[in-house]
């Protein structure tokens, strides 16, 4: 697993982390680009597959994926896009089947969990592949680009797997070198499946066929108290209600008051083939369980007496040799979750180093009114779409990492005191590559020291974020800046590594950390000044907020703040 420590001596001399093999200088996997003297593979192909994939990185791969299609006159762009996913599918089926292979050979603890947990994300990449592949088997040529979003959402949670899959992988190099070969097809042609699905409108162009007419979305939108019409009036009056309006489905107590004494337990009694959302109401307590909303556990609504009387808490740690993504004191995996008036914790202190109390990969996760405690890795935004309001997140280290589509709104994040070596970093997003539409938005937010480190606040370097991958992708826009932030705003991870390839902006921020005179200098970073700019980080266009976030029942906002 990546070390995240950050020493004073050397800023950022955490190991570099591989980008799914896709960047690296341990292993070179592929070429993007045919190098003198080499054949061109668009050149030697038919019109309509030289056509689809020419916006790929990896062409020769595109080109084998679909070379069924080569002499097929009337395949359509659907055939084409069928044969992408179901490459994709079968590639990522194979690597699942080898690292089952190299989960006998390996003996060593750290090396059994790794192995784990690839097969556990594989599992999950294999489930997202299937999920598209049925949108657009059930899609005809004119409601498939209305789609695109879905499927650019469910390859981008793809790749974020395979990703870490390899992270985890980095407790042995050897072992790294073996996973990163077996996913090496797998991640070129899902890299290749998005660049081909984020060109759609182009692609059919190129067909003939015409745009569609985006029916879906304006159904979603057609919708009364601004409310998406697949909520039921039951899930709007619920969701809408304030707690003790709510009729819970399960109550969890401490002291034997309600159904079920642990948060497991009534999560253990969701009824299979549940129809809307299951309900459960967490009394005033301290939980000291791991918990993971499975993902057949769709649908959830959990709420709480408040963040700080409400609690879930455990002290898992990357030193207890447990890898990053299983430290989770709490992790939503089934889609739909909902978490109101609730907090979470990992209480394994600075010395712990990584430590996540909330990991999310949960689609159209909303987190309202919650707490999210720890120091570094507190919050894991592991993949796919979420959206929190009304937050306190705090910690040191890469403290909200990940690569999901994450909006963070109207929150208080709190910069903790880390350890003596150590420099503060608030994000760390991880996007690797360049076709995903993952990053982490922070809108109007307040970003403050802890009163402990409010003393040494000058002589504790705070930074708003650093690269963990390549195409690191995060904004920082209408939030109010500590004067603690760093003039230069931003870290490097070490050396020149993403400089050039990273997306980082500000915009319309305020506060006396807010000033960009003495911003770092990177091709990759920008200060946004035009409003045309910053709409499309907002939760409206980011995440397709307006078609789930208004049935969550969380007060929110789709546009810029001001």
């Amino acid at each position: 697993m990546k070390n995240k420590l950050i020493l004073f001596a050397v800023a950022g001399i955490a190991v570099v982390a591989a980008v799914i093999g896709l960047v690296g200088t341990d292993v070179v996997h592929h070429k993007l680009y045919p190098e003198d003297g080499e054949k061109d593979p668009l050149a030697t192909t038919t019109k309509p597959i030289a056509t689809i994939c020419g916006p790929t990185d990896y062409k020769e791969a595109c080109v084998n994926s679909l070379n069924s299609l080569a002499n097929n006159q009337s395949a359509t762009p659907k055939d084409f896009y069928l044969a992408a996913i179901q490459s994709t599918l079968q590639e990522v089926k194979t690597a699942l089947e080898r690292s089952a292979t190299i989960g006998k050979s390996v003996t060593e603890k750290s090396q059994k969990l790794a192995v784990d947990e690839c097969k556990d994300l594989l599992k999950f990449a294999v489930d997202e592949l299937q999920a598209s592949l049925s949108t657009v088997g059930d899609s005809d040529l004119h409601t498939m680009s209305d789609r695109k979003d879905e499927l650019m959402n469910w390859l981008s949670a793809v790749v974020s797997y395979q990703a870490t899959c390899l992270d985890a992988c980095e407790v042995n190099p050897d072992l790294k070198e073996s996973m990163s070969n077996d996913l090496m097809n797998a991640t070129q042609l899902t890299s290749n499946a998005l660049a081909i699905v984020s060109t759609m409108s182009d692609i059919f162009k190129s067909f003939n066929v015409p745009e569609a007419k985006n029916v879906t979305s304006r159904r979603l939108l057609n919708t009364n108290n601004g409310y998406p019409q697949w909520l039921s009036a039951g899930d709007r009056k619920l969701l809408a209600a304030n707690n003790a309006q709510i009729r819970p489905d399960a109550v969890v107590a401490k002291d034997g008051s309600g159904q079920f004494k642990t948060i497991a337990a009534a999560l253990a009694a969701y009824p299979k083939n549940k129809g809307g959302r299951y309900t459960i109401y967490v009394k005033a307590g301290i939980y000291d369980e791991y918990i993971t909303v499975t993902k057949d556990q769709v649908n959830v609504f959990m709420y709480g007496d408040g963040p700080r009387r409400t609690i879930v808490t455990g002290k898992k740690c990357n030193t207890m040799g447990v890898p990053t993504m299983q430290t989770a004191s709490f992790a939503a995996v089934g889609t739909g979750f909902i978490a109101k008036s609730m907090g979470f914790q990992n209480t394994a202190g600075p010395q712990g180093h990584q430590a996540v109390a909330l990991r999310s990969q949960s689609d159209m996760s909303v987190f309202y009114n919650v707490r999210v405690d720890g120091y570094q890795d507190t919050l894991y935004t592991q993949a796919h779409r979420q959206f929190y309001r009304n937050c306190v997140i705090s910690g040191t280290v890469d403290f909200i990492f990940g690569d999901g589509t994450v909006v963070i709104q109207n929150s208080l994040i709190i910069v903790r005191q880390p350890m003596s070596n150590q420099q503060n970093t608030i994000t760390a997003q991880g996007k690797t590559v360049r076709f995903e539409t993952t990053g982490i938005v922070i809108q109007n937010c307040r970003i403050v020291p802890e009163v402990k480190l409010f003393a040494t606040r000058f002589q504790t370097p705070t930074f708003l974020g650093r690269p963990w991958k390549e195409f690191s992708t995060t904004v920082i826009m209408e939030s109010l800046l500590g004067d603690f932030i760093q003039p230069a705003g931003w870290m490097p991870w070490q050396g020149t590594f993403a400089l050039d390839t990273l997306f980082y902006r500000e915009f319309n921020n305020r506060g006396p950390g807010a000033n960009t005179a003495q911003r770092v200098k990177w091709r990759g970073y920008k200060v946004m000044t035009n409003r045309n700019e910053a709409i499309p980080f907002t939760a409206g266009p980011f995440l397709q907020g307006n078609q789930w976030i208004p049935g969550s029942g969380s007060p929110f906002f789709l546009g810029l703040a001001r």
